[in-house]
């Protein structure tokens, strides 16, 4: 073992990290993650559906997801309404596009300080989608059942000729 040089002392040079905890830095360095998430996504949040990782961060909205279809002569959108009642939703067909509203209540109070975590979401929500064919909005149907929101949409005679077939070569 060497011996250390008279008058050459050893210093420790390891930094202390600075504690951070008061409610306004947690609050801080939670907006910057979530800007980064949100830039570094490439726009995930205007996708339809997504809530990227919002949600794990107890960041929720009621979101509407959306199937559309169509069945020659009628545009179908079938949306997922799970925990909404019928008559919290309301159903718009103008403008080529479908517009779907409503409310997610809470069905029971409970003190927030009784919460170990929540990961439902309530509120209104809105969702609107452009349609793919012109539709007649004034026979247009909507039926709901078991959480599952069905709206038919009759194309206008115009749109059933547009339609054509292209032979692939």
């Amino acid at each position: 073992m060497s011996k250390p040089e008279k008058g050459i002392q050893k210093q420790s040079r390891a930094i202390t990290p600075r504690r951070q905890s008061s409610e306004i830095s947690r609050w801080d360095r939670e907006m910057e993650r979530m800007f980064e998430d949100f830039f570094s996504s490439r726009w995930n949040l205007l996708r339809p559906g997504s809530l990227f990782s919002w949600r794990e961060r107890g960041i929720t909205m009621p979101s509407v997801d959306i199937d559309v279809y169509d069945e020659k002569d009628v545009i179908v959108a079938k949306a997922e309404l799970p925990g909404i009642a019928k008559d919290e939703i309301s159903v718009n067909v103008a403008d080529h596009s479908l517009t779907i509203r409503g409310e997610k209540k809470k069905d029971e109070e409970v003190k927030e300080e009784n919460y170990r975590y929540s990961e439902r979401s309530y509120g209104s929500f809105m969702r609107t989608i452009e349609l793919p064919a012109e539709v007649q909005t004034e026979k247009s149907k909507a039926r709901f059942k078991d959480g599952i929101l069905e709206v038919r949409l009759p194309k206008t005679e115009e749109a059933k000729k547009k339609e054509i077939t292209v032979n692939v070569e």
